[in-house]
């Protein structure tokens, strides 16, 4: 498998500040500073430059606004701290399922039956005064890492490879 072939992947954001997005058809919606999860596929062509399309935009480099993520990435205050990924394989609505509950219903999930594929750390995750700390960007990291492994192991795919890499940078 190569990054071509894409798979399935979740973005750990660090949401610094309160941020309010305007997020296409979903409207307006407030997110407390803290951190996210969000998680998609990446499985046509191009495979993972989904992803780098992604870091672009959370550093600034690409302000099109074409996904529900991109409205919040494009904001100042979000970075992507890491990305879990599956190589050819699709789990995007299984990892979705195994992730905590959404701050916004239907984000991400416009072409499935998924509440939303955007998930918020829980109260010890989400620190409403200066953002994420590393502690609750690594928890949920943790988990969208065992939703992943999970998802793989419950697909029986032995080929299927579990993996975490970069994030958007500074």
């Amino acid at each position: 498998m190569t990054d071509a072939d894409g798979g399935s992947y979740t973005l750990i954001v660090a949401l610094a500040a309160d941020a309010t997005l305007s997020a296409g058809a979903l409207g307006e919606h407030r997110l407390p500073a803290g951190a996210y999860a969000y998680t998609g596929s990446a499985l046509g062509a191009g495979g993972f430059s989904r992803v780098d399309r992604h870091r672009r935009t959370a550093r600034g480099d690409h302000d099109v606004r074409h996904w529900h993520v991109d409205y919040l990435l494009g904001h100042p205050a979000a970075r992507i701290d890491r990305v879990v990924r599956i190589l050819g394989v699709d789990v995007e609505c299984p990892v979705a399922e195994r992730l905590p509950a959404g701050p916004v219903d239907g984000f991400g999930a416009s072409d499935c039956d998924c509440p939303s594929h955007l998930a918020a750390g829980d109260g010890s995750e989400a620190a409403e005064v200066s953002g994420p700390d590393r502690d609750a960007l690594n928890g949920l990291a943790e988990r969208a890492l065992a939703a992943h492994e999970a998802a793989v192991a419950a697909a029986a795919d032995p080929d299927a490879t579990v993996e975490v890499v970069a994030g958007s940078g500074e």
